[in-house]
């Protein structure tokens, strides 16, 4: 096997799991059922602890707000306005600081880089395939990780903000949806600083700022936001994904 092939062993499907299969359905498909449904692996708690200082490296991370015990022991959806290519790793390192062990939603090109992906996707990444016949996978995947306790990051922008000013855009629904469904609030995580290490530019844009940001060490705040609970609203009711949508967007204003 080629390193290009390589790939960490995931753990067995369960028994339960198995009808949720297809004919059809990708080999990385009952991958991610697994270990979505499995405890977490455990070099992802080896990556945060010991190398969680590494974003630190390009600027000084600061972590305002929490999350409540009692949310931290169950199922979560974090929900996360998308500044930059770097504000992942900004927000792996405060999430570990507050106690979470984050599952990101991961774009499918990124999935595919050889041995990156493997870890990614064995680390608990969620696969999505926008605008294909396999975007509905990633609600599947990501319905099995709450059920089995998981804290699942996704941006509700769907994409990095294009707005001059880098305020959070409207966002889709399928944030919302994911909420309404698994019965889970919602924790509105605001950031800012992170699209000064790596801007949304060119590619030497990009060297040179992350260059730049060992020296200029700029503030990579993350806020962590009142939950957002959605009681009053019911998954396929008209205009409720719309309205718990607007109620994300606006506590990540609040936030920011």
């Amino acid at each position: 096997m080629t390193l290009r092939d390589w790939r960490p062993p995931a753990p067995p499907l369960p028994p339960g799991l198995a009808d949720q299969l297809q004919p059809g359905d990708p080999d990385w498909f009952a991958r991610e059922l697994a270990i979505a449904a499995a405890p977490h692996w455990w070099f992802w708690g080896f990556v945060l602890r010991w190398f969680g200082w590494v974003p630190g490296v390009f600027g000084r991370i600061e972590v305002t707000g929490s999350i409540p015990p009692k949310l931290r022991e169950g199922p979560l959806l974090l929900a996360v306005n998308h500044i930059g290519d770097f504000d992942t790793f900004v927000i792996g390192v405060a999430l570990h600081r507050a106690g979470v062990r984050p599952r990101f939603l991961v774009k499918s090109g990124i999935m595919t880089v050889p041995v990156v992906g493997p870890l990614l996707e064995r680390c608990g990444g969620i696969r999505v395939e926008r605008g294909t016949d396999l975007a509905p996978h990633a609600l599947r995947v990501t319905q099995v990780a709450l059920a089995h306790g998981g804290h699942v990051v996704a941006y509700p922008e769907g994409r990095i903000g294009l707005t001059p000013d880098g305020w959070p855009e409207r966002g889709r629904t399928g944030l919302a949806r994911m909420a309404l469904a698994a019965g889970v609030p919602v924790v509105p995580v605001s950031q800012w600083g992170a699209h000064e290490v790596l801007q949304y530019r060119t590619d030497w844009g990009k060297v040179r700022t992350l260059l730049s940001a060992v020296r200029r060490r700029p503030a990579l705040r993350v806020h962590l936001g009142p939950p957002v609970f959605f009681e009053d609203l019911a998954p396929g009711r008209l205009g409720d994904a719309h309205r718990a949508r607007t109620r994300i967007a606006a506590a990540l204003t609040r936030g920011l």
